[in-house]
């Protein structure tokens, strides 16, 4: 039998194969024919060459597969697409994690891989592609933590699930164009690309690996679903994929070039790089590039240098969601999440303290994280209006979360709503068991869900019951969405299109309920100022 091949899209748009690839299977030709899932270690040939891969709990996974060639010859710059090879290449360990601060030991600028959970190889089963892109606020994270494993998700629903890793931090969104005319013209958003051309490698090889090229979802959390939000904006992703869900992650405006110039500046001052020549950025090792990365942001000197998406008249000609929703992505059926205490973890785990403070601290302490001008004075005032029995910490983690991380979330949905985008909008309401229930529904507590990890390391689960109906339910949920366009299933109905005023709104919690506009005066508060979308 011989190897199967990237096919074509069932929607009769013909995949071109470029002559490379071409050459490359009647190269392959002689070969011996791939092992069927179930019975040997399956080798399948993706349009740059031949992978193996291993079967786990009767899924076919392929670990470390490699999308695009080594950013090192490419730093700042646009990704390549790998060079071609013929000689099968082991797919059973993940590839290198994008140079950062912490996480995962094994970092390189060699870092575009992707990893592949499918329950059939080259069968024509054509299921939904579900491309899951990581969070980290474009500073860190990697598409191989364990909590994003795809076999309970594939084998449960039959899809195929994706993990990418791409160029984060500097390497991905340091803007250069100013400093170094015509030099790294795509700098300021080299990751956004990185991303593009993993989605056209998932286009060209969806059908070799069981999924069906015109059904691509993606679906991330925070810095992953700001991703996608600045992809639904991207003239280069359009058509590459088909619905969407992002989980805690907006993006409404990307950092403007001014803006991101003057943060590129700064590094370059933190890494002692004189203002005449700052194209030696590009010969220094990665580490010291990292190393720079602590240092303090000319926009907001409590924090760390910021990179992120820039408006840079190439990747990005307006921004995502600013001044409304991007016509591009009108027709593209999204999910809209976030959860009920997004800053219990985000701030009280670097903070303890917040959960102690009393009155006359409360409005200093809101002033700094809620990240809009508002009067703090005002906004206590407001809360102790609406909710009496609160104590300082519970309207501190209230206010913040309304401020900060629920905002763009509004913004958003309002958008799509008023373009009459198909939209739909949870909150995930369900509490942490972990420490007596102390960080309540904190941020990214919905991925073990939605993948049905919740015994991994990092699941956040919720009482035993409760936690189990919810997997089925939101899961399912993104899972229709990938294969229908809708996120209703037979496990979970009366989920309506989200619409301004009424904000319909599914709250998954003890129970699973629909509620229009909750938070609605939380909602009002914050409407009286502008939304400040941070880094831009």
């Amino acid at each position: 039998m011989a190897l199967p091949r990237a096919g074509h899209d069932i929607r009769g748009r013909a995949m071109h194969m470029n002559r490379r690839h071409l050459l490359l299977t009647a190269a392959m030709a002689p070969m011996a024919g791939f092992a069927r899932a179930g019975t040997a270690d399956p080798v399948i040939l993706t349009t740059s060459g031949p992978v193996r891969g291993l079967v786990q709990d009767g899924i076919n996974v392929f670990r470390g597969v490699r999308y695009g060639a080594d950013t090192a010859t490419t730093r700042f710059a646009k990704p390549k697409r790998p060079d071609p090879w013929t000689e099968v290449q082991p797919a059973t360990g993940y590839g290198a994690s994008s140079p950062q601060r912490g996480g995962d030991a094994r970092q390189s600028e060699d870092c575009l891989f992707l990893n592949v959970w499918t329950p059939g190889l080259g069968d024509g089963g054509l299921r939904p592609v579900m491309v899951y892109i990581h969070g980290g606020a474009y500073n860190s994270g990697s598409g191989s933590d364990d909590l994003y494993d795809g076999t309970r998700l594939a084998a449960r629903h039959d899809v195929v699930v994706i993990t990418v890793n791409h160029r984060l931090n500097a390497f991905g969104y340091l803007y250069l164009e100013p400093l170094i005319p015509g030099v790294f013209p795509d700098s300021g958003n080299a990751g956004q690309w990185d991303l593009v051309l993993a989605l056209e490698w998932v286009r060209d090889n969806a059908a070799a690996f069981g999924g069906d090229p015109g059904r691509v979802m993606v679906f991330g959390q925070s810095g992953g679903g700001a991703k996608i939000a600045t992809m639904m904006a991207s003239p280069a992703a359009a058509d590459l994929f088909h619905s969407a869900a992002t989980m805690s992650g907006q993006q409404v405006t990307a950092s403007g070039p001014l803006h991101a110039e003057r943060r590129a500046r700064t590094l370059l001052e933190a890494l002692k790089i004189d203002a005449s020549r700052p194209a030696a950025i590009a010969e220094l090792p990665a580490a010291r590039i990292v190393e720079a990365l602590d240092a303090r942001d000319p926009l907001d000197e409590t924090q760390g240098l910021y990179f992120g998406p820039v408006l840079d008249e190439r990747m990005l000609t307006r921004h995502p969601f600013w001044p409304d929703a991007p016509a591009q992505s009108a027709r593209i059926p999204m999910i809209l999440g976030n959860t009920l205490d997004e800053t219990r973890t985000l701030i009280g785990r670097r903070e303890p303290e917040k959960f102690d403070l009393g009155w006359e601290d409360l409005p200093g302490a809101l002033a700094l994280h809620m990240r809009c001008d508002i009067d703090p004075g005002t906004v206590v005032a407001a809360y102790r209006e609406v909710y009496p029995e609160r104590t300082p910490g519970e309207i501190f983690f209230a206010a913040a979360t309304a401020g900060r991380s629920w905002r763009g979330q509004v913004e958003e949905a309002d958008a799509r709503a008023r373009q009459g985008a198909p939209t739909w909008v949870y909150r995930f309401d369900l509490p942490w068991t972990q420490d007596g229930g102390k960080w309540g529904a904190p941020h990214a507590v919905d991925i073990g869900y939605v993948f049905g990890n919740l015994d991994k390391a990092n699941a956040m689960p919720g009482e035993a019951a409760a936690a189990k109906r919810i997997n089925e339910e939101l899961g399912g949920a993104f899972v229709s969405l990938a294969r229908t366009g809708t996120p209703e299933h037979a496990g979970l109905t009366g989920w309506p299109m989200y619409r301004v005023p009424s904000r319909e709104t599914l709250l998954f919690g003890a129970q699973t309920r629909l509620v229009r506009d909750p938070r609605g005066e939380e909602r009002k508060l914050f409407a009286k100022v502008p939304f400040n979308q941070w880094g831009s």
